[in-house]
Formats: structure tokens, C-alpha cells, sequence
């Protein structure tokens, strides 16, 4: 929860748009100033203060406790001009709730946490266990000190300025190990722990068990991702009780499923329990990975849980990127987001060129020219099967004409992937036509690079006839300069000369381009590859200059009733 305090009549306006924006994520305080500020530290997560700074500080110095326990603090000033992150930058999230708020009442976010202003992934803020010199470790990322990442694990990580050798040291592992001077130990959630227990068996003895396992086998129960076993079990008090202890999720499969999984215990007892000889290795092992702690029982007489530990492998992650057309505001903040997390980006080179600037330090980049769309797909899921962190980037919606199609032909379910839409050329082209696509439309490439000219002409018959809005995209190039006319003529067989066409070459770019012209008057000799053209159907108008397709038939009826 968000509490949110103000003193003043412009700071409560302020506050009251945010509460209205939020109503789930926040409570405003009122009263005092100094109660509500004092009642809100100890009940919220975070705070967005409409006070001066120097306010806030004398006012929370005296609850403060530890940079893990303290909420994250925002102020706001007066005027509404700035969002600071005061207090908990990372840990309690007032950068990010900074941006967020700076977002919503149009203020600058103003984050003086020194990763985030060079713009390096905290190391605190990576979602995994953190132990170690995390103060002396970043700052020598900072300083450009040379530092050695020890990956004992695969885990797709952010873009991070590493080395192969270093004086100081991130490592990456499951294995329970202490960080050494001048080391920062990160620690994956690469373990499954599957368990068994009888009726009733205790928390503390289920519990017990699986830290003992955990621990003689020299592993980190902060790398546990989670608890399984079958799913007859899955109310099992013990069970679930040791799962919540942990902090992690109870995952539960069919006895069937775990009645085919070969491990190297099987046993007559649970077959005749729950149906299935094994639960324990079977639930670990379901997913795949390496058996690390074979089957074994509790300590207690009579024993009433068994459990087992798999290391699953880091699975690589792929994100598909859409850029959109290419205006910078136009770029979504997901993708965003998906670039900045990137520690490999594969993409075209005049790409790359638009976006490089969002790129955190140490980003690989590999780009590569036109007509290489198979290679960079191909590189793209290879860098995610080694466990990579990738962002593949296409212009537009990536799924569209894109790098999205060859990337998921080439991947298998070995790799996580993860689609981003864009604004695709057909969108921002209608945005600065008017309205072109307000009825059913249709888009289709007249490049017969990768499709038979056959099979293309049929589509646009079948949009012809059809009285379907049809986008028109890599219309023209030197090399193709008859399709584009081809088509047009199939079109005119069932429009007429007076159709409306819009044609806009380097949509949302600073050198665009748009006109409003027809059917009949189209010459496809003003058109090439940056260029997309939108043909109207039998309702499409010029209405002021712009062009407009109705949601139905019947406007264009009453339009005509009225002539």
C-alpha cells in the first residue's frame, strides 16, 4: 500500500489525482502532518509525501530501521514540477515509484541512487538473493574497476560491465557459500525441492528435513524455487506449511504424470498410497535437471516425509521486440523496459542505430545488415539456449512483417520467450490519415521475396472482392516496380477511380511524409519501400482532408439519403 500525506491545498489536489489513479495501491492520511507521516511509515510499503524534502527528513529520521525494513519515500514539491526518490531508492522501490508518479502528474523524476543514474542494473535490485560487499561491488561497476562474474550456474542476468578476471567479484550459484571480501553472492532460483509425507506429518519434521537435505548437500535454500509433490498431497498441512515457511510457491502434479517420470527410487508404498512409485524424485525431476539429493527419508521414528533436490537448468530468455514506426514516443515503455533488461541484443544495424542510447552498459550487441533476417533469428534464440538474457528487435509490431515469425520457427520449448507489440506502419500511417481503418481491413507485403506473386495476387482478389480496407506494405523498389500497379488494377475492378488512397512514406520519422489522393490519380512511381499505401473500401471518404472508413454501412447511407 501507497500512503500519501499533504499539508496544503495544492499538494491535496495533487495527492487526489494520484488516490483517484490508484484507488487500489493507496490510502491518503489525514490530520497532522507529523501523526499521518508517522502512522503511514509503519503501516505502508511506500509513501508519496507533498511536502518539502526537508520536511520529510526531520520527520522520518527518528523511524528509521534498516534499508530492508524502511517503505520506499517519494516527495513531491508545491508546484508539482519534481518527483523525488528520498528514501529506499531500491529496496523499498521509490525510484521506480518515482517514475511512476513523475508519469502520472507529469513531474520530473529526480533519483539520485548512483546505479540508476548511469543507468547499471543494481545489483540489489535483480530480483535474486543478494549477499555480500553489494556497496563496494557497485561502486567499483561504477568506477570501471575491472569486476570478474563467476557464473557456477546459467541464469539470464541484465547487461552488467563484467570481466573474465577482476579484484572484485559477482558469483552467481546455488551452492551455500559464504561471499568473500570484495564479493557479492548472487543466488538463481535453480532448485526444486519434490517432497513426500504421510498423513499428518508436521511442518517442523517436513520443514526440518528438507533444510537438513539442503544444507549437507552444500546448497542455498535461498536458491529454492519451489516446493512439489503430487497432487493428493497438495493439502497436505505439513506440506503446505513447509512451503510457506520457505517463501515459495507448492507446485502439484498428477499421479500419472509422476508415474512416468524414470528415477532411480522407485517404491511399492506410494505407488499404493497415491499411485505413483515415486513422488519425491518424481516431483523434482518432472521438470527436468539434475538429481542432486536422491530420495531420502526424515529423522523421526516412525519417518513421515521424504524429500529429494534438482537443480533445473537456467532457461535462456528471448524478448521480440517492437520498435514501432520510429518516433522515440511511439516506443512502448514495455519495450523499454525489455531493451534495458537485454544483456544480448541481435538486430538490424539501422535499428540498432534508433534505440542505442536506451542500451544499459555492458549490452552485447549483435547487428547485422539487410537480408539477414534468418541469421539474426537464429543467433537470437542461440544466445537465449546459453542462457542469455536476448532482446530481437524489428521495426514496427515484431509480429508483423517481422523478426517475431523466423525467431519462434526457430525456437523451441527450451527457451523462454516473450513478445512485445509495437505500433506497427499500418497504425501510425491511419493516425496521421484519419480514420482509414475504422471497419475491417486487411494488410498484405507485395514482395514476392519470401511468397510466390500467385499467392499474393489471390489475397488481394479475395481483399477486392471482399470490400475490405487493404494496407499495402513494401509496395515498390527499384527491383519490383510492376506489383504495386498490378495490384491497384485488381482493386479497381470492384472500386471506383474515386476510392480514396492514403500514402505515407516514414511514418512518425522527421522526414514524413502523407498525401490524400484516389484510385484513379495513384502513380506508383512516388512510391518505395518506406512507403505504405491504404486503399479505401466503397464507404471510404475524404471528409476534410482526411480519410475516413465508417464503423458500418448505414453512416454511409444516411450520408447519401442526405445528398
Amino acid at each position: 500500500m501507497i500512503g500519501l500525506i499533504s499539508a496544503t491545498a495544492a499538494g491535496a489536489a495533487a495527492r487526489d489525482r494520484l488516490a483517484a489513479a490508484w484507488p487500489d495501491r493507496t490510502r491518503v492520511y489525514e490530520g497532522p502532518v507529523g501523526d499521518a507521516v508517522r502512522t503511514a511509515f509503519a503501516q505502508c510499503e511506500q509513501l508519496v509525501c507533498f511536502l518539502a524534502t526537508g520536511a520529510v527528513v526531520r520527520l522520518v529520521a527518528p523511524l528509521l530501521s534498516g534499508k530492508t525494513e524502511d517503505p520506499g519515500v517519494v516527495c513531491v514539491d508545491e508546484g508539482g514540477r519534481f518527483a523525488v526518490s528520498l528514501l529506499g531508492g531500491h529496496a523499498g522501490g521509490a525510484n521506480e515509484l518515482a517514475r511512476e508518479v513523475g508519469d502520472l502528474l507529469g513531474a520530473e523524476p529526480v533519483v539520485t541512487t548512483a546505479t540508476d543514474a548511469v543507468d547499471l542494473a543494481g545489483l540489489d535490485t535483480l530480483g535474486l538473493p543478494v549477499e555480500g560487499d553489494v556497496a563496494g561491488v557497485s561502486r567499483a561497476l561504477l568506477d570501471g574497476e575491472a569486476v570478474a562474474l563467476r557464473a557456477e550456474v546459467t541464469w539470464p542476468l541484465p547487461p552488467l560491465p563484467v570481466s573474465e578476471e577482476g579484484s572484485y567479484t559477482i558469483r552467481l550459484t546455488d551452492r551455500l557459500v559464504e561471499a568473500a571480501e570484495r564479493e557479492v553472492v548472487l543466488r538463481p532460483p535453480t532448485l526444486v525441492v519434490g517432497v513426500g509425507a504421510s498423513k499428518g506429518a508436521p511442518v517442523e519434521e517436513v520443514l526440518g528435513l528438507v533444510e537438513a537435505a539442503l544444507r549437507e548437500a552444500g546448497l542455498s535454500v535461498a536458491s529454492v524455487a519451489e516446493l512439489a509433490t503430487v497432487d493428493a498431497k497438495a493439502e497436505e498441512a505439513g506440506i503446505v506449511g513447509a512451503a510457506r515457511r520457505l517463501g515459495v510457491p507448492l507446485v502439484t502434479y498428477s499421479a500419472e504424470e509422476l508415474a512416468g517420470v524414470d528415477v532411480p527410487n522407485p517404491s511399492d508404498a506410494p505407488l499404493a498410497a497415491v499411485g505413483t512409485p515415486s513422488v519425491a524424485e518424481a516431483a523434482a525431476l518432472v521438470g527436468g535437471g539434475e538429481l542432486l539429493v536422491p530420495k531420502r527419508k526424515s529423522t523421526a521414528s516412525p519417518a513421515m516425509a521424504t524429500c529429494a533436490v534438482v537443480r533445473r537448468p537456467g532457461r535462456g530468455r528471448l524478448a521480440v521486440v517492437g520498435l514501432g514506426p520510429g518516433a522515440r514516443d511511439l516506443l512502448t515503455p514495455r519495450a523499454q523496459a525489455e531493451l534495458r533488461r537485454a544483456s544480448v541484443l541481435v538486430g538490424l544495424d539501422q535499428y540498432v542505430d534508433q534505440i542505442r542510447d536506451l542500451l544499459r552498459p555492458g549490452t552485447r550487441i549483435l547487428e547485422s545488415g539487410l537480408g539477414a533476417e534468418e541469421e539474426r533469428a537464429r543467433t537470437a534464440v542461440e544466445e537465449a539456449r546459453k542462457g542469455q538474457a536476448v532482446a530481437l528487435i524489428g521495426s514496427g509490431d515484431a509480429g508483423v512483417y517481422a523478426m517475431a515469425s523466423p525467431a519462434l520457427a526457430e525456437a523451441s520449448d527450451d527457451i523462454d520467450v516473450v513478445g512485445v507489440p509495437g505500433v506497427t506502419a499500418a497504425l501510425a500511417a491511419g493516425a496521421i490519415l484519419g480514420a482509414p481503418l475504422g471497419h475491417d481491413h486487411v494488410s498484405i507485403s507485395l514482395s514476392d521475396l519470401h511468397t510466390p506473386w500467385e499467392v499474393i495476387e489471390r489475397r488481394v482478389r479475395a481483399a477486392a472482392e471482399a470490400d475490405i480496407v487493404v494496407t499495402f506494405y513494401n509496395p515498390r523498389s527499384r527491383g519490383r516496380d510492376w506489383q504495386l500497379p498490378k495490384a491497384l488494377g485488381i482493386l479497381a475492378e470492384h472500386r471506383t477511380p474515386a476510392t480514396p488512397v492514403g500514402v505515407v512514406r516514414n511514418a512518425s520519422r522527421p522526414d514524413e511524409s502523407s498525401r490524400l489522393t484516389t484510385l484513379g490519380s495513384l502513380d506508383p512511381a512516388t512510391v518505395d519501400m518506406m512507403t505504405v499505401v491504404t486503399v479505401g473500401n466503397t464507404a471510404t471518404r475524404d471528409i476534410a482532408g482526411r480519410m475516413v472508413t465508417p464503423r458500418g454501412y448505414r453512416w454511409q447511407s444516411a450520408q447519401e439519403g442526405s445528398e
